[in-house]
């Protein structure tokens, strides 16, 4: 899956995962291979992606993802650094 991660200012991150995890308004979601087509609004919070045996991770003040076609694409209101 691609996912790409963009705030107002750039472009956070842009790669191929195995799956992502995101801060849903109504609870957090996982998202792997061939997904359902969804549009979710996002609360402050830990986006967690995998590749392989890494994970990564990127603290969002909140956003919109949607996923389509193993494309994901977060638009996040900013970005928070710890």
């Amino acid at each position: 899956m691609h996912l790409e991660i963009i705030t107002p200012d750039k472009t956070i991150f842009r790669g191929e995962v195995d799956s992502a995890t995101f801060p849903g308004t109504k609870g957090s979601f996982q998202v792997l291979k061939n997904h359902a087509a969804i549009i979710s609004s996002l609360e402050k919070g830990k986006v967690l992606y995998k590749i392989k045996d890494t994970i990564g991770e990127i603290m969002v003040s909140g956003g919109i993802v949607e996923v389509l076609n193993n494309n994901i694409i977060l638009l996040a209101s900013g970005v928070i650094q710890e």
